[in-house]
C-alpha cells in the first residue's frame, strides 16, 4: 500500500486474493486509462479498487490508508461503500482509485 510519510499502512497486503488474517487489504487493478497522444501513451494510468476486511468496526486502517492515497500525488479515489458482512464477521471497505503520473 502507498506510504503515508514514509511508511506503509501495513504489509497485510494481497494481490487479487483473501488471505488467512481477520485484517487485510486486497487490491486489484481493473483497466488501463492512458492519454494517448501522437500515436502514443503520453501518460499511463491503471484503475483500481481496494478491499480492506477487518473485525474491527472503526478500523484505523481505513483512515491510514486514505491519508496514505492522499499523501502520494498520484492518486484519484472515492470510497464506495462499506458494509458489515454478517456470515464471516467482517466489516469490508471498498475504494476505487485511479493512480496516474508513471512510467
Amino acid at each position: 500500500l502507498p506510504p503515508c510519510g514514509g511508511r506503509p499502512v501495513t504489509t497485510a497486503v494481497s494481490h487479487a486474493a483473501r488471505m488467512k488474517s481477520s485484517r487485510y487489504f486486497v487490491w486489484r487493478e481493473e483497466d488501463a486509462n492512458d492519454l494517448e497522444a501522437d500515436g502514443r501513451h503520453a501518460e499511463r494510468s491503471v484503475i483500481g479498487t481496494t478491499d480492506l476486511f477487518t473485525k474491527t468496526e472503526f478500523d484505523s486502517w481505513a483512515e491510514d490508508f486514505e491519508a496514505a492515497l492522499d499523501a502520494s500525488g498520484h492518486f484519484a479515489w472515492s470510497k464506495i461503500s462499506v458494509q458489515y458482512e454478517p456470515d464471516t464477521g467482517y466489516y469490508h471497505h471498498e475504494w476505487r482509485w485511479t493512480v496516474f503520473g508513471y512510467s
